[in-house]
């Protein structure tokens, strides 16, 4: 079965054409990161704009890498929601023309399920149940993959995302936009140790987490720093940070994994890229004798092919959805509306 796969939920514009939810045929992904940087940041007016000016380009792209046209496309997938609502908007109504002109079904698809389901295309062989950690700017899980479109939240961040965390961090420290990616590769430099900062605990909710006051303390390390005229080692600062972040996730990961029987972890999301987290989350697994799974780097941000991999699945658990399908900010895992 092959799927047209739309994905437009933050700062990228992008499409695939996707076979029985694990082989790829294209991936195209129109990109805005020189756009926002000057801004340090995502600016959702502009991300709208840009993916209303990219997405029909994309689209015809994704179906000539695929060798391929409409008429041999079984369905359409779109990322529904959660992310920024007019993003979304663009996507969702794009798909919505798309299928009704090309008589074919539309899928509305999650785009945390989709992160999840990069997992497919990376390993043919993996099918859940498996403890799943989806990090991203936005976003901070630890969810157990039941089966295809069944999940269950275990914990999640009670406020600020790793993602973020690690984003806002790495702007106090001066540097660029995607902040994240840039911290991972100016901290393998650094010394993890050279800075301590807390590791919050949430009260009656062993798996939840709390980012925010990582956050606070990272920024509040380099104020003050300059008012006694001190230098800040951004490589050491930034090692020290991310550290802190990974041994929280990676921690109650492993421990969710002991407690609710699960031999097998996987990684999932934009966060899923950093260096440090892969290396710690091997390790641990290993330890623990947990088989652990990843996406492929090129998989970890967002992109349409993870879209297409879950559609596939949404549409043999029978998630259709009809010409009023909207879009969502915010939308739970495991309890989602078409």
């Amino acid at each position: 079965m092959k799927i047209l796969a739309i994905e437009s939920s933050c700062d990228e514009t992008a499409a695939a054409v996707v076979e029985d939810g694990r082989r790829v045929l294209s991936n195209v992904i129109a990109s805005q990161v020189e756009s926002h940087i000057i801004y340090g940041g995502v600016v959702p007016e502009i991300a709208s704009r840009m993916h209303a000016e990219a997405i029909s380009g994309v689209v015809r792209a994704a179906l000539e890498d695929a060798k391929t046209d409409i008429s041999d496309i079984e369905a359409i997938g779109v990322t529904y929601a959660p992310g920024l609502i007019g993003a979304l908007l663009v996507g969702t109504n794009f798909a919505k023309g798309l299928a009704y002109s090309a008589g074919k079904p539309l899928i509305p698809t999650h785009h945390l399920r989709s992160h999840i389901a990069a997992n497919y295309i990376t390993l043919p062989g993996l099918e859940p149940p498996f403890l799943c950690l989806v990090v991203s700017g936005g976003h901070s899980h630890i969810v157990a993959v039941n089966d295809y479109t069944d999940f269950t939240v275990i914990g999640k961040t009670r406020d600020d995302a790793a993602g973020e965390c690690m984003d806002k961090s790495a702007r106090a420290m001066g540097l660029d936009y995607p902040g994240g990616k840039n911290l991972d590769i100016i901290s393998r430099s650094g010394n993890p140790n050279a800075y301590k900062f807390p590791h919050p605990r949430i009260d009656g909710s062993k798996y939840d987490f709390s980012f925010s006051g990582l956050k606070t303390a990272v920024v509040n390390t380099i104020h003050n720093a300059k008012q006694k005229g001190e230098e800040i080692n951004v490589p050491d600062l930034g090692a020290s940070c991310i550290e802190t972040v990974t041994d929280i996730l990676t921690s109650k990961t492993i421990e969710a994994a002991k407690e609710f029987g699960f031999d097998k972890v996987a990684l999932a999301g934009g966060v899923s890229a950093n260096s440090r987290l892969r290396e710690k989350m091997t390790a641990l697994c290993k330890e623990n004798d947990f088989r652990l799974f990843m996406p492929d780097l090129s998989l970890c941000g967002d992109n349409a092919a993870m879209v297409g991999a879950q559609a596939f699945y949404e549409y043999k658990s029978g998630h259709i959805a009809g010409l009023d399908l909207n879009s969502y900010a915010t939308m739970p895992i495991d309890n989602i509306e078409y």
